[in-house]
C-alpha cells in the first residue's frame, strides 16, 4: 500500500471513530476534529466555550499536532490550565490542498501516538 493510500485509509478510520463517538455517525469535518483535539489537549471536557475560546482550542490543537514536525514547541500551562506553545519554525507556504494533507497526516500521527488506531 502506498503512503497516500495508507494515509487515506487511516484518515477514514479516524473520521469514523470520532464521528461515531461525537456526532452519532454524522461525518465530522477536519475543523471539527481539530476542535475536539483542542478540547482533549486542554482537558476540560464538560465546559462550554465562548467563540474566542473555540478559536484558541483550535490553535492549541494545531500547535500540538504540528509539534512533532518541528514547527511548535510546548512552553507552559497558564494559571487557567491552557497550554502555550512557541513557534520554532515558520510554516512553509502551502496551497489549501497541501495544508489539508499536512493536517490529516498530523491527526493520523496523533491517533497513532495515542494508540487509538493502527
Amino acid at each position: 500500500m502506498s503512503r497516500d493510500e495508507q494515509l487515506k485509509a487511516r484518515w477514514e478510520n479516524v473520521v469514523k471513530i470520532i464521528s461515531d463517538k461525537f456526532a452519532d455517525g454524522d461525518e465530522l469535518d477536519l475543523e471539527s476534529i481539530i476542535y475536539l483535539i483542542g478540547i482533549q489537549e486542554l482537558g476540560k471536557f464538560k465546559q462550554e466555550f465562548k467563540k474566542d475560546e473555540k478559536v484558541n482550542l483550535m490553535h492549541i490543537a494545531i500547535c500540538r499536532l504540528l509539534e512533532p514536525y518541528g514547527y511548535y514547541e510546548f512552553e507552559y500551562f497558564d494559571n487557567e490550565g491552557w497550554p502555550h506553545y512557541k513557534v520554532k519554525e515558520e510554516l512553509p507556504s502551502l496551497k489549501a490542498g497541501e495544508q489539508t494533507v499536512l493536517m490529516k497526516d498530523a491527526i493520523v500521527n496523533y491517533f497513532l501516538e495515542k494508540e487509538l488506531i493502527d
